[in-house]
């Protein structure tokens, strides 16, 4: 079953206070880390929110968050013959091995109770996310994630997410 990795970056970074994206991180952009952490489980990996970089859209247009982004990675992941996507906001460069390893093992839908924008998700919902988000609902991933039934992983390990300049300083003391 292909899977594609996609990497929410299209947010505004309002309290980071420039691009999160590319700030740096031990010597490499955030979404270097992340795009080499989902490496290993995708045939291939996208940025989201980015089509002047040759990613894909957010749909059906850009500031609806993190479901904008998801629902651009489920458009191109059918477009492109890819059953699932494997998705992770750009701002988190530590992503665990066995966290994803547990998302891509599991059956349809499921994302991260404690970080609702990681997670995986079947490529056939964009139609579903479309009507979804044309009649009105509430651009929440949770909101979603209840709407389709998606499972909620529980994981006991804190997952670094970067806010702030401060949370990128704060990074040293976690590992690998």
């Amino acid at each position: 079953m292909k899977l594609l990795g996609a990497i929410l970056a299209g947010g505004k970074a309002q309290r980071f206070g420039s691009d999160k994206a590319h700030a740096e991180f031990r010597g490499r952009p955030l979404v270097d880390h992340v795009a080499a952490a989902l490496a290993p489980y995708c045939d291939d990996v996208i940025l989201c929110g980015r089509p002047d970089e040759g990613g894909a859209p957010d749909l059906p247009e850009p500031g609806l968050g993190p479901l904008g982004g998801l629902n651009g990675a489920l458009h191109a992941a059918a477009e492109r013959g890819f059953a699932r996507v494997l998705i992770a906001p750009c701002d988190t460069p530590l992503l665990p091995g066995p966290l994803l390893e547990s998302l891509v093992a599991g059956e349809g839908s499921g994302f991260v109770a404690q970080l609702p924008v990681l997670g995986i998700w079947e490529s056939r919902l964009g139609p579903l996310c479309d009507s979804y988000l044309a009649g009105g609902s509430r651009a929440s991933m949770r909101a979603w994630a209840a709407h389709v039934g998606a499972r909620a992983i529980d994981w006991e390990f804190p997952i670094p997410n970067i806010n702030s300049c401060d949370d990128l300083s704060g990074l040293t003391g976690f590992f690998p």
